[in-house]
């Protein structure tokens, strides 16, 4: 009875077994074919999705575009109006556009157009105005200027009579003629010039040069125009005049005047220290002295004075060999030699009557 129940229930074991079998592998084809089915539905959601999201793409540009182009027409009046404005004050028709804004905006450009307008023309006037005053300003300056140009070389020509006249006063306390400062003040150009002196340098010596004695109207006239030889006392007297002078131009500012206190103050210096009123020796001397001490001494011994008759070359040239190196700059003496012509040719110019 037992081996009939068990070989029954292997037979319903085997025949139930087989069944599961078939079973899962029908629901596994089931299942292959509905997951088959519902990606291929997916695909299609997609093509449909992407289809309708195309379409409507394609509605919003056409609408897109219509409205651009609609504006851009628009956009286009404005672009012409502006580029025409810089030729003129055209107006734009706000009729002429289609947008309630760009309506708005053509108003408000043609306020701005007259505004503009208004603002040009006021600037135009002002500079009208401007340019009027410019040129009434620039005339006055130019004006000022021409007078101050004027009046400076007015100030420097009374400073050369100044000074020319001062020096003819010390010349003739000492019975002496003008003729004299103007002589010397020409040798010293000269001698300036050919020492290398600048044009603008050589005219401030000789312009200043007439001074070099100014300091003798302080010189009593007993001494000042003694016919002999001067007493120890007497010299020293006489030898005070540089100082003098010097002291007189000092504490001017003036250039000119700074230069003719030099040469005042330095013109009786000799190069080798013997001379007064400091023993100033060789370059210590300023060039100014050392110049119009050669010409001063040529002209006064070409010169009939009080205390003695007018010397002939010959003796005069003697002198000043024979003091070169010792009262006179030897470079100094070379030079006037060299250029004697033209020194020659001013004492002849420049007379005493």
């Amino acid at each position: 009875y037992n081996l009939i129940g068990f070989t029954r229930y292997e037979g319903l074991r085997k025949v139930l077994h087989d069944n599961v079998q078939k079973l899962e592998k029908e629901l596994s084809g089931t299942t292959a074919l509905v997951k088959e089915r519902v990606k291929k539905r997916k695909t299609l959601v997609k093509r449909i999705g992407m289809g309708i999201l195309l379409f409507t793409a394609l509605i919003m540009l056409l609408f897109i575009a219509t409205l651009f182009r609609k504006l851009h027409i628009t956009f286009n009046q404005f672009i012409n109006f502006f580029k025409s404005s810089k030729k003129g004050y055209e107006k734009i028709d706000p009729e002429k556009v289609d947008y309630i804004e760009f309506k708005k905006l053509a108003h408000f450009a043609n306020e701005m157009i007259d505004a503009r307008s208004t603002a040009e023309n006021h600037l135009k006037e002002a500079h009208s105005k401007l340019k009027d005053l410019n040129l009434s300003l620039e005339d006055r300056v130019k004006k000022g200027i021409a007078e101050i140009v004027e009046l400076n070389n007015e100030i420097e020509d009374t400073q050369k009579e100044l000074i020319l006249t001062m020096g003819s006063i010390g010349e003739n306390r000492s019975k002496e003629t003008g003729n004299h400062v103007k002589r010397v003040a020409e040798y010293s150009k000269v001698l300036a010039l050919a020492y290398g002196m600048s044009e603008v340098e050589a005219e401030t010596l000789k312009i200043v040069s007439p001074m070099h004695d100014i300091g003798k109207i302080a010189i009593k006239d007993k001494i000042l125009n003694k016919p002999g030889t001067y007493e120890a006392e007497e010299y020293e007297q006489m030898k005070k005049h540089a100082e003098i002078g010097y002291e007189m131009l000092k504490y001017s500012n003036r250039p000119l005047l700074k230069a003719a206190a030099t040469v005042a103050h330095e013109h009786h210096e000799n190069w080798d220290g013997s001379g007064y009123p400091r023993g100033l020796k060789g370059e210590e001397i300023h060039i100014y002295g050392r110049i119009v001490a050669i010409a001063d001494v040529f002209d006064a011994l070409c010169s009939t004075r009080v205390y003695k008759k007018a010397w002939d070359d010959k003796k005069i040239f003697g002198l000043l060999m024979e003091e070169r190196g010792k009262k006179f700059d030897p470079a100094l003496v070379d030079l006037f030699f060299e250029h004697y012509d033209e020194i020659d040719k001013i004492r002849k110019t420049f007379t005493d009557s």
